[in-house]
This record gives C-alpha cells, structure tokens and sequence, in this order.
C-alpha cells in the first residue's frame, strides 16, 4: 500500500453503496483498521513469494565502502550502508529472548540466503537451545552493523501489517455478497485489466468472473482489507453447513495503481484528519457516498485457497522470500537496503509499542522503501489489527551479517 502522511493506518476500496450494511461498531473498526494500515505506509498489497536471485543476497555483493570519513570494515548495499559496531550498541541485546526468534530463522533456512546456508545446520541444532546458548553463539559466528542511509542517517520509520480474518461462505446469500475472486483467465497477459468500479459495474467484465468466485464475505470493507493485506483467513461456512478455516494468499491484480482512500477523503475536506473519530462520523454519516469512496482506489486484488493445518496456522502467510511469516519476528524490508533472510536487531519506541529484538527481513511491499524501513508482521488476531493500524513510529536496525 501506499505511504499516506496521515494519522491511521491502511487504505480500503471497495464495493457499493446499495452492499454497505448498517453500520456497526465492528465495521466501523475494520473500516479504520483498513484506512490506518493503508494510508500511512504498511505493506502494499503483497506479490505473490517468489526465491531471491542468488545475486542479491550473496555476501560478496556487499562491497566495502571507500573512501575519507568511513569507519573500516563499512560495507555497502544499493541504498543503504552498514557500519560495523560493538555488540553494547544494540538496545536490549542481553534482555531479548532469541529462541522466540529462532522458529523465524528456521523458516529463513528453508530458502537460505548464500551468506546463511553454512550456518543453517547449527541453526537447527540450537532450536532446542536456551536463550544464553543462541546469544552466545551469534556473537561467535554474526558481526552487528548499524544500517544507515547512504548519507549516514541511521533513522527511519516502522509501521506494521498483519493478517485478517473473516467470517465467510462458500455460496452467496444469507448477507454474504462480496466476492473475493481468483484470477480471471489471461489475467497476466491483459494488464492493466479493468478498475475496480469497472469489476462491480459491468456486465461484460462479470462474466469474464462468472463462476471465479472463492468465497462469499459481508462486508465490502473487510474485503478491502484483505486486499490491502494481500492475504488472510477465511472462517468458511461451507455448502453442507460446516466450518473450516482456510487462507486466501495473494494471486495478482488488476495491474491498477493503489490509491489511498483516506487520502481521498482528506483532500476533499470530508474529514479533517483520518483518525478514529473523523473517519467513523464520516462513514456513520454517508452511507450514500461509501461507494463513490471505495471506486477512488481502482486497484483489485485476485487470491488463490491454501489448505490451514495446525503447523500452518500458528505461523502467517508466505512472504516475498518464500517463507512462512512468524507474527512479532519477521518484517518487511527494502530488499536493496536489506537482503532476505537477514538477521535484523530492531529498536523502536513510540505511542503503540516498545520493540528491542531479533526479527528476520522476509518480506517487502511496495511502500517499504528505504535504508531504515520496516514493516513489522503482527499476526492475524484483534490485538495484530490493532497494532498494525497504530504503528508508526522511529525506527533503528541492525543487520547481524556472518563473519
């Protein structure tokens, strides 16, 4: 999604006036939720996971740094520069767990970055580990570097995303009349394909959707914030009166470009700010003009079903380096600042939370672009809604690199 300068946190899009149901305290969060992770900078919607080049990741592509005023041993990426530090620079190094870390480096070992794959076999055999033994052995095998901006700052800015979770049906009816579609037949070969507005309103775009539906949902706000996510879950009523949960996981779009709705509301003077009280009035206010909002954002996203088993549902969705997200260690990076499969010491303090850990850049979206830049991956409950769409605050990394 795109940055927004706002107050809230995600952008929504999506559906009809003539769709838009009473509203009640839960559309109302999810709309705010919705607004608040799109408009100030969470992750865009999500590409679908695909392995890193071998390049891009490879230790000898980080060059050394030349030259008056570098500290030795300053390495470089395409937009950032890492400057090598003590391991005491690190906010809370000695106070953090690192085994709640350690099932996220697991699931870096499944696609390693080159500079990793040595150290994946001893990376297992510390799963079982305490956290003294797994602190210990990062400071024999990793040096710390202080990630800067390619002028030397070493600030930037956290915000965070997470997985929805939707009440939905497999067949329409009973309320349930949003559709959340896999992709149309020659999608890829036919982009830009139709807006947003254009998907809901003519016939002969619903025919190419005829039958492409996945599942059913409520409510065309929370469909929208699965579209911003890129991902979710989906409590599915099926045919025969039972229940399953399943995972919708990014499939492509409609190759439009994103626009923020909350923006869209700021700059025609309908709220003065996008907080919880301005965007919730509006709303409460202007049923009638819900639809013409959500058609601000021609971007539509397609999804793909993935089956949940026990071991999946307690990790998210796979991320731009192919892997399993792990809520509250993995974030998204700007992979030309940060490899994937990076170990990351993140410090960030604000309004909605305190962070000194160990996570791992497994992920990226189309608004996390910078040297320090993160978006951090909360899970998929209420509480993950909540801090994702409250987070954004000052950010400082670290990248831990092998020796």
């Amino acid at each position: 999604m795109v940055h927004q300068m706002m107050k809230t946190k995600t952008a929504s899009a999506s559906s009809a006036s003539s769709k838009i149901t009473p509203m009640n305290v839960r559309l109302l969060r999810w709309f705010v939720t919705a607004l608040i992770v799109g408009t100030l900078a969470a992750c865009a919607t999500r590409e679908p996971a695909a392995p890193e080049s071998p390049a891009a990741a490879a230790p000898g592509k980080l060059a050394p740094l030349k030259g008056p005023m570098v500290v030795p041993g300053t390495l470089a990426q395409s937009k950032s520069r890492w400057v090598p530090v003590d391991w005491s620079e690190l906010p809370g190094w000695s106070e953090d767990s690192p085994h709640e870390a350690w099932n996220a480096w697991l699931r870096n070992c499944e696609r390693p970055a080159p500079a990793f794959a040595p150290l994946c076999e001893q990376v297992r055999q510390l799963s079982i580990a305490g956290d003294e033994a797994q602190r210990g052995w990062m400071l024999e095998h990793l040096q710390p570097y202080r990630i800067e901006s390619l002028e030397g700052n070493p600030e930037g800015m956290l915000t965070g995303y997470y997985e929805p979770f939707l009440e939905a049906s497999r067949q329409r009816g009973n309320g349930f009349e949003v559709p959340l579609y896999q992709p149309p037949a020659g999608l890829a070969q036919r982009q830009p394909w139709y807006t947003r507005q254009q998907i809901e309103q003519q016939p002969e775009v619903q025919a190419q959707l005829a039958g492409r539906a996945i599942a059913w949902v409520r409510d065309p706000v929370q469909a929208l914030v699965l579209h911003i996510q890129g991902s979710g879950r989906l409590n599915l009523l099926e045919a025969d009166g039972s229940t399953r949960v399943v995972r919708l996981a990014f499939a492509g779009t409609n190759g439009q470009p994103y626009r923020s709705v909350g923006r869209w509301l700021l700059d025609r003077g309908l709220v003065r700010d996008a907080t919880w009280p301005g965007i919730s009035a509006w709303v409460a206010a202007n049923p009638q003009r819900v639809q013409e909002m959500l058609w601000s954002n021609p971007r539509y996203v397609f999804f793909r079903e993935e089956p949940l088993d026990d071991l999946d549902a307690s990790f998210g969705p796979r991320g731009a380096q192919g892997v399993a997200l792990t809520p509250g260690r993995s974030i998204a990076v700007d992979r030309l600042s940060i490899p994937y499969g990076t170990p990351v010491w993140l410090a960030s303090t604000g309004p909605a939370t305190q962070l000194a850990r160990l996570v791992m850049a497994q992920d990226t979206g189309s608004a996390i672009v910078g040297a320090v830049r993160a978006d951090f991956f909360t899970g998929w409950d209420d509480a993950a809604a909540d801090l994702a769409g409250r987070l954004k605050q000052g950010l400082r990394l670290w990248a831990l690199w092998p020796k």
